[in-house]
């Protein structure tokens, strides 16, 4: 429904009644009456919780009053109220006679009440008018068109011309058709404006102040391989050659050990804090080099956590079968692999790393594991989801670290399957809602990974350009018309069929066919074929 345009001067809501309004000034008229008396329209009695010019939301509307002091109205039958030209009936209440109005529908309405007063001769009649308005205000913001991520960003919007409009909380001055620009600093990563009309109806909208996250290009290393000189070093050469702008470190391996001393309470209490490398030496080295840096949680692969939790008799942390043991992952991961994505403790372990890893100077985070294990969900149990399915679950623990991260201007991106553009109920990863959520979706398209037949390719391993191309079509369409990226994983490593740099490069132009200038490579031993990489145009 369009919003209704409710003019008003004052925003305050503080309306001035026309001198009309009001019941009229006593003896302010004088009638005769048959030639024998006279009688006098005095001050009525007042219409008591219905103010004249109020402007009421759904909730009010539903729960709204109106009264009448009795000794100021006179006698019942002699009171008579109308609203909108039909009679409302009149009941004594106490002191008070209830005016009992009919349930209020959307628009303008009014009310009189007239009588007569208890002095000799003396009438009265009073009007109110008010509004029922229950429809949100309109509020539109424009995505902005960022072109430089080191400077302030401008956005702009318009909002319904009766809505006061407020940015993080702060109120933003609005024109007379109801437009509104603001400039936020560098690095803001959402904003959120909220606009509110005369009747208390509200409207929200998160905007990323940062547009679409630019180009990486990456390469994915362990912690452990980052205290490896020659892994580390082939990386960084890399980087100063020009052919990478990132550099994935894992924060939380699938292991569930925390690559760096974190000072997450939990991380400590379970062990999983290792000390494998220094966070803030390895990022001030990776800075130097030229190059952005990733930090991956594998977020609810954790046996780490798991295995604690299970031997503290906290078994809710944990997915379970339905006879309350801890869910096997089909035999790939073992028994007590999968922490449960809906359990509070598990989600806050991760949102605290992603937060510790922001301040440490981590660039991004990137999730990986962000879903349920694999296997028919009849064989599962998650405990603490409630109404919510899995995807839903999943979504929203991504949207609430967005939220955890937003004074810490990182970028947050999510790992996904491949198959989840098309099956999303698989394994509980919904693109169409986590795009809305995040600031990249990062698809796990190795050609190895992929059956025989998918997207009409026979052999996927064998046809590496074909199967990234197609595949990576139906992400781009779901995040079309957002300012989420879309930055695959790419494979450089030989799983069934030999990959060398040709392989790679097929799979580098497949993204590129699909407007994806972005890719991070995987290769679980850190060991890349360079000869596979273009050197960046823009340095």
């Amino acid at each position: 429904m369009a919003k209704k345009h409710i003019p008003h001067s004052d925003y305050s809501y503080r309306h001035r009644r026309p001198a009309r309004r009001r019941a009229l000034i006593a003896t302010a008229v004088v009638l005769a009456v048959g030639g024998v008396g006279w009688t006098f329209l005095v001050s009525g009695p007042g219409v008591q919780g219905l103010n004249d010019g109020a402007v009421l939301d759904g909730r009010r509307a539903a729960r709204v009053s109106a009264y009448l002091d009795a000794k100021g109205a006179g006698a019942q039958e002699k009171v008579r109220a109308t609203l909108d030209g039909a009679v409302v009936a009149v009941k004594p209440e106490g002191a008070r006679l209830k005016l009992a109005l009919p349930p209020l529908a959307e628009g303008r309405h009014t009310l009189v009440v007239e009588g007569a007063s208890s002095l000799p001769f003396a009438s009265y009649r009073e009007t109110v008018d008010f509004t029922v308005d229950t429809t949100a205000p309109d509020l539109k913001v424009a995505d902005p068109d960022v072109k430089n991520v080191t400077g302030p960003v401008t956005i702009t919007g318009k909002a319904a011309t009766d809505a006061k409009v407020t940015v993080d909380g702060k109120e933003v001055p609005v024109d007379k058709a109801g437009a509104f620009k603001i400039t936020v600093p560098k690095g803001t990563p959402v904003v959120q404006f909220t606009a509110v009309d005369r009747a208390g109806n509200t409207t929200t909208k998160a905007v990323s102040a940062r547009g679409r996250r630019p180009m990486i290009r990456a390469a994915h290393i362990t912690a452990i391989g980052w205290g490896n000189d020659t892994l580390r070093g082939n990386i960084l050469a890399l980087v100063r050659s020009g052919k990478l702008n990132a550099v994935q470190l894992d924060v939380k391996d699938e292991d569930g050990e925390v690559g760096y001393a974190s000072q997450v309470p939990l991380a400590r209490q379970i062990g999983a804090a290792k000390g494998y490398y220094d966070a803030r030496k390895a990022i001030a080295e990776i800075h130097a080099a030229g190059a952005q840096v990733i930090g991956r949680i594998v977020a609810f692969r954790d046996p780490k956590l798991a295995t604690a939790a299970w031997k503290a008799g906290k078994h809710n942390q944990v997915v379970l079968t339905p006879e309350g043991q801890p869910y096997g992952a089909g035999g790939h991961y073992g028994a007590l692999a999968f922490t449960n994505f809906a359990d509070v403790t598990v989600r806050k372990y991760n949102q605290d790393l992603a937060v510790e890893a922001s301040k440490l100077g981590f660039d991004d985070i990137l999730y990986d594991y962000v879903r349920r294990p694999d296997g028919p969900l009849s064989k599962m149990r998650f405990p603490g989801i409630g109404t919510a399915t899995p995807e839903q679950s999943i979504t929203s623990f991504v949207a609430d670290t967005r939220t955890a991260m937003r004074p810490h201007a990182k970028y947050l991106g999510v790992s996904v399957f491949g198959i989840a553009a098309t099956r999303p109920t698989e394994i509980a990863q919904d693109i169409a809602a986590l795009v809305k959520v995040s600031d990249y979706i990062a698809p796990m398209v190795y050609p190895s990974h992929w059956g025989p037949g998918e997207y009409g390719v026979a052999n996927p391993d064998t046809a590496p350009y074909a199967i990234v191309q197609r595949s990576l079509a139906d992400f781009a369409r779901q995040a079309k018309g957002t300012q989420t990226a879309i930055v695959p994983w790419l494979q450089d490593f030989s799983m069934g069929s030999t990959y060398g740099p040709t392989q790679v490069a097929e799979q580098i132009k497949a993204a590129a066919a699909n407007k994806m200038d972005s890719f991070i490579l995987w290769n679980a031993g850190a060991r890349y074929q360079g000869a596979a990489l273009q050197q960046i145009a823009s340095r």
